[in-house]
């Protein structure tokens, strides 16, 4: 069923493989035209009309997955879709696996494996500008950046080969500014690429927040200011918040999930001290953390917090009290009022700048893999850089620069395997 479960005006039963053919013509009676809708009775084997609706019918390989494609648009309720499924299954079908359509169809070639991860984002994207990004990648955005880049790795491979297999040309490689401007140039690419796709991850994935501080500095405050909402219970009583509270907000089409955390401080309460725990364990996985502190009091910070190595903006809050500029400061502190709203813009414009967010519309979309993958290959390209200071290296200079082409290709899945077909497939939607 390609439709979300539920009653629905519309249902769909979408099927892929060679026996479509066959089960059309079972169930609407004969095989309908390719790539035209035709108003049909669904039968089941004994002929007895189970729904009716439209027929799509698709020919190898001009399909989706590049295999014969049926797809059956009847009503959508759940008892008419599942005798619609039970027929189609008797005469041959079996259920598909999560991802499967899209699956068959990076195995046919009909996309590559970045473009197949892409459909899935754009199914889950949660803003309009991660749905867009995802649109661009689908469209094969990534994987034209990819294979320029692996382009430019295989003509560097392919020209420090050609010295090595003429040794007389070796030493001349060595102060060749044309080999030194193709490096320059592909370190360019790879580090753009890297640039870009980082940030199509923040579309993609989004990133988590954790507001850390002292009890009563105003970190529920600023959850629901941050997030327009009640979420947080807020009083004068130090410690109100014992638990962790999270919210779901987008700052210009970026997803954020922002945390709100525990105060800390000594204390021998116990409930007080699980929910301590809970808030250091937050601020040691998070993306960005915010550090609510008082303005009336700025120095106040609990000992743990008070050398955080990871992302950090300092926030000053409460400055309705002591009448300090709002605004950011610096790069890494901001004075708001969680009370008024003051300076709260600026805080999301400096969370944007702290993890490395810009709105631009050329964005893709992206995953961690891949910026695994492209971490990985340039770290390969940045050795075998300097091996081609040395003459005695250029071999392993070709060597590293194969390795960096395999790794970008990962990313569009030429090279890999299937454990890591199963784990991508495996998230996706039974039906797509």
């Amino acid at each position: 069923m390609a439709t979300a479960p539920g009653r629905g005006g519309i249902g769909i039963v979408r099927i892929s493989g060679s026996l479509v053919p066959a089960i059309a013509t079972t169930i609407t009676g004969s095989l309908p035209s390719p790539r035209y809708a035709s108003f049909e009775s669904f039968k089941d084997a004994n002929n007895s009309v189970l729904d009716e609706g439209l027929a799509l019918y698709f020919k190898a390989p001009d399909s989706f997955t590049g295999e014969h494609v049926l797809e059956l648009h009847g009503h959508g309720g759940p008892v008419v879709l599942d005798m619609v499924i039970a027929t189609v299954l008797k005469l041959g079908a079996r259920m598909a696996r999560p991802g499967e359509f899209s699956e068959r169809a990076f195995l046919n070639g009909k996309i590559d494996l970045s473009q197949a991860e892409a459909v899935a984002d754009l199914i889950a994207a949660t803003t309009e500008a991660a749905a867009k990004s995802a649109t661009r990648s689908l469209q094969g955005v990534l994987s034209q950046h990819v294979d320029t880049c692996a382009q430019h790795l295989i003509e560097l491979r392919a020209y420090i080969e050609a010295a090595i297999d003429f040794p007389d040309d070796e030493l001349d490689l060595l102060n060749d500014v044309q080999l030194r401007t193709r490096l320059d140039d592909t370190k360019k690419a790879l580090a753009n690429l890297l640039t870009q796709a980082n940030r199509g991850v923040l579309l993609t994935e989004g990133c988590t927040v954790v507001l850390a501080g002292a009890p009563n500095a105003g970190k529920s405050s600023l959850l629901n200011l941050l997030s327009g909402t009640d979420s947080a219970l807020i009083t004068h009583i130090p410690g109100t918040t014992r638990d962790i509270i999270k919210e779901s907000i987008q700052i210009d089409g970026m997803p954020l999930q922002i945390l709100d955390t525990a105060g800390i401080r000594p204390t021998n309460d116990l409930v007080e001290t699980l929910g301590k725990e809970r808030a250091l364990a937050a601020t040691a996985k998070a993306d960005l953390v915010l550090l609510i502190v008082d303005s009336q009091n700025p120095t106040a910070i609990p000992e743990p917090l008070d050398n955080l190595s990871g992302p950090m903006l300092y926030v000053n809050n409460k400055i309705d009290l002591t009448n300090i500029a709002a605004g950011q400061i610096d790069a890494r502190t901001v004075n708001v009022s969680a009370k008024t709203g003051l300076g709260v813009q600026a805080l999301r414009q400096a969370i944007k700048h702290a993890v490395g967010f810009v709105s631009e519309h050329s964005t893709f979309s992206a995953r961690r893999r891949h910026v695994a993958a492209l971490e990985i290959a340039q770290q390969h390209f940045t050795q075998a850089e300097q091996c081609t200071q040395d003459v005695m290296a250029l071999e392993l200079a070709a060597e590293e620069l194969r390795l960096a082409h395999h790794y970008m290709q990962t990313i569009t899945g030429v090279f890999t395997t299937e454990d890591l077909l199963g784990e991508i497939f495996s998230t996706f939607c039974i039906g797509k």
